[in-house]
């Protein structure tokens, strides 16, 4: 025979055992990752059916009337009631572009703020504690200058979330781009990165691992800020979703009140489900979780 057949022979028997285990990697990923999803989701359904237990016990022991601490025998129906209908459906969507939109501007702010700190030294020792103190303020404190400023409307409420979430998103950026390896820096230069390349190709996405926990950070203020602009701020009776808890206070409808509490913590819980998804997806990337 050939030697080139031999070897062609070789060759194919070592594919065979490559491709193989390969496909009995692919079964058992496919039964881990279905087994890593149960293992995430039923410590959340304990915790669930926990806090529902106590608050209900809670409500037995005659703490308050039901009329005003409803247990969830009460309030769960009226959610769900409350979610059929298209007037909560609009509500949620004006808070949440109201986020998104507050969230977009914060990040820009965030993101030039952060990334001239890390660039000059004298702005950074001019600015740094100022940064961390805006942090540290309180949101609520921003609405009566942000109302004399811009009035009752939508842009007092934008102006009060970049100033709660910025800074957060300032100093996220500002540390990872600190953690930045030097070896990576020397690499970079060595390959010629200048300007803007040089924090494009290699200095951002060296940060994002700790960029993404002040993106994290920074919505949660941002989050903050905004449930308490809608239940100070209410334009024109526009509904959304500060609207409806300032409705149902005024009427002591106390299960309508629980139901949006629970709304704006369910919606604030998703929100934070996919940061610890991108959060984890990027330090797997970079080698630092398995």
């Amino acid at each position: 025979m050939p030697e080139s057949d031999v070897r062609d022979r070789q060759v194919q028997g070592l594919d065979a055992l490559e491709l193989q285990p390969k496909r009995g990697v692919d079964e058992r990923s496919a039964g881990e990752v279905a087994r890593g999803i149960w293992a995430a989701t039923w410590p959340k359904l304990v915790a669930v059916a926990i806090v529902l237990f106590a608050w209900q016990a809670v409500v037995w022991s005659g703490w308050r009337t039901e009329f005003v601490f409803p247990g969830p025998d009460r309030v769960l129906p009226t959610l769900f009631n409350e979610i059929t209908t298209p007037e909560f459906w609009t509500a949620v969507q004006v808070t949440m572009r109201r986020a998104f939109i507050g969230f977009a501007l914060a990040l820009a702010v965030g993101v030039v703020v952060g990334l001239a700190v890390s660039q000059f030294k004298p702005l950074r020792a001019a600015i740094g504690s100022l940064i961390t103190g805006l942090q540290t303020m309180p949101s609520i404190v921003w609405f009566p200058f942000a109302m004399l400023l811009y009035g009752i409307s939508e842009s007092a409420i934008m102006f009060v979330i970049i100033l709660g979430a910025a800074p957060s998103i300032a100093g996220g950026l500002t540390s990872g781009i600190d953690y930045v390896s030097p070896s990576l820096l020397r690499a970079g230069q060595v390959m010629g990165l200048r300007g803007v390349q040089r924090y494009t190709l290699l200095i951002i996405p060296a940060a994002l691992p700790m960029f993404v926990t002040g993106l994290k950070q920074g919505w949660a203020f941002a989050w903050r800020s905004l449930m308490a602009g809608e239940l100070l701020v209410i334009i024109n009776q526009q509904n959304s979703i500060g609207w409806a808890l300032s409705q149902a206070r005024q009427l002591n409808d106390a299960e309508r009140l629980l139901s949006y509490i629970i709304i704006v913590l369910v919606i604030g819980i998703m929100i934070d489900v996919f940061f610890n998804w991108a959060d984890r997806s990027l330090r797997r990337r970079w080698g630092i979780t398995k």
